[in-house]
């Protein structure tokens, strides 16, 4: 096993790899800015290095990152997810420097980075995907001859990347024409690859995706699925597991599906197959991230398997020490991303300092954070503050600790996506599991919510930062 490994990454990610090596009795370095040093996981980890001024560019640089893991005697690296997670020069460096990546191999980061290349995959060993162009696409003809053949609605797609990025559902030739350069320039600038395909649109989708567990010694199992089909801007506001609608025979289905891929790039470590599933219950294969993904708590509150701590023994040569017999889902679990964001104005990023902060608890409640009182939420990182997951026995329990969670959660000084949240496990169709991809769209009067702050939750935070001050 490990003797320290190098987080190279920051916030909420960065405190979970910290807990799991703490469990394993592994040395943590954590890497920060100049913005991030009063960060929590920059407290928690045993050693702690400044990476630059920049908010940025120091979680970029292979060489530097590689080169402090070296200085200080670290034997690994663990890069979580966004930042150099899906890097595969970043991956052979490591390699070749004789440090451990904690993740897959470079190869199969490379098979899987290109969207174009996983579809061309996928369709080669069987598994289904949307119908589309064959490789990318840089001329407007060949993009319009496509629309004319599969019929509108399409979607243009960038090649690399993810996040909602480089990504437009157009209707007409005129919308074609107006957002192929636009979506290509997108995806150049936040990519580095402007690459595009073009790709019958799924009306009303479920976006199901499934949690891949591969060691070093062929052996891959899947941890079943999440339904990750609430999303604004095609990013992923909550998710649950398991999916409400998928039955046990789609379920092994798509659960081989994912294997299949998986062993057709000799993948290992954890990775997620993502697929669309149609209102006639079809399946499309869409892309893999071979990465930890911010959604994992959901699969393992429902496994009781802990996905980073199996990384890292993946990553240390360990055969996996379950089967896909052991693997058992009990009961169900949801997440919501609580982000400094503001519904009501296009969920635009919001900053300032937190004036108040008190999380939830009680049975079944996890939070997933590194925020607290006096924290400055910055315009440089992503807008996650927490990650707030509730298990319950039954679905209508779920949704109901998870209603219970939100009330009780007082985060004051940034808008924030709470009380949004609290909507939505209010909702009928919700709470009935009458949704997918279109959940948002389809329903406006979730943005009427109230978020008057209670004067009894100041009190309550309050008296919680007085009680943690005089150690009571």
């Amino acid at each position: 096993m490990f003797k320290k490994i190098l987080v190279a990454n920051r916030g909420e990610i960065a405190m979970r790899i910290i807990r799991a090596c703490r469990e394993l009795n592994i040395a943590t370095a954590a890497i920060y800015s100049e913005a991030d040093s009063t960060g929590i996981y920059v407290k928690k980890a045993d050693e702690a290095y400044l990476v630059g001024p920049g908010p940025v560019k120091g979680f970029l640089d292979k060489q530097q990152i590689v080169d402090l893991a070296l200085r200080i005697g670290a034997d690994a690296i663990h890069p979580g997810y966004g930042f150099l997670s899906e890097n595969a020069e970043f991956a052979e460096l490591c390699q070749t420097s004789g440090i451990t990546f904690i993740g897959p191999s470079p190869s199969a980061i490379n098979a899987m980075g290109s969207k174009i290349k996983a579809r061309d995959l996928a369709k080669e060993i069987g598994v289904p995907i949307v119908p589309g162009t064959e490789g990318g696409v840089t001329d407007i003809k060949e993009a319009l001859a496509f629309a004319k053949e599969a019929g509108y609605p399409v979607m243009i797609k960038a090649s690399a990347g993810g996040g909602g990025r480089g990504l437009r559902v157009v209707r007409t030739d005129a919308e074609l024409r107006e957002n192929m350069e636009v979506a290509s320039r997108e995806a150049l600038a936040a990519f580095g690859d402007g690459a595009v395909f073009i790709e019958k649109y799924v009306e009303r989708p479920h976006h199901i995706e499934f949690q891949i567990l591969a060691d070093k010694h062929g052996n891959i199992i899947h941890l079943g699925e999440r339904d990750c089909s609430i999303q604004r801007r095609h990013q992923k506001l909550i998710e649950i597991a398991p999916s409400l609608i998928l039955t046990p025979r789609l379920r092994a289905e798509m659960g081989a599906a994912a294997i299949q891929i998986a062993k057709a790039v000799s993948y290992d470590n954890a990775g997620t197959i993502e697929f669309l599933l149609d209102q006639d219950g079809r399946y499309y294969f869409m892309e893999m991230n071979p990465r930890i993904q911010v959604e994992h708590t959901v699969t393992e509150q429902i496994t009781a398997i802990d996905i980073v701590r199996n990384q890292i023994s993946i990553a240390a040569g360990k055969p996996l020490d379950i089967q896909q017999s052991d693997v058992t889902l009990q009961g169900h679990s949801i997440q919501c991303r609580i982000n400094a964001e503001d519904p009501r104005n296009n969920f635009r990023p919001c900053t300032g300092t937190i004036t108040a902060y008190l999380s939830p608890g009680g049975i079944g409640v996890r939070i997933d954070g590194a925020v607290y009182k006096d924290y400055t939420v910055s315009p440089y990182y992503d807008a996650l503050l927490a990650k707030l997951t509730v298990r319950g026995r039954t679905w209508e329990e779920t949704v109901s600790r998870m209603r219970r969670s939100l009330e009780e959660y007082v985060l004051r000084g940034v808008k924030t996506t709470i009380p949004f949240m609290k909507a939505i496990m209010q909702d009928q169709d919700f709470r009935a599991g009458r949704f997918d991809t279109s959940y948002l769209d389809t329903h406006p009067d979730l943005y009427n919510y109230d978020d008057v702050e209670q004067p009894e939750d100041l009190v309550l935070a309050i008296s919680a930062a007085i009680a943690a001050y005089e150690g009571l």
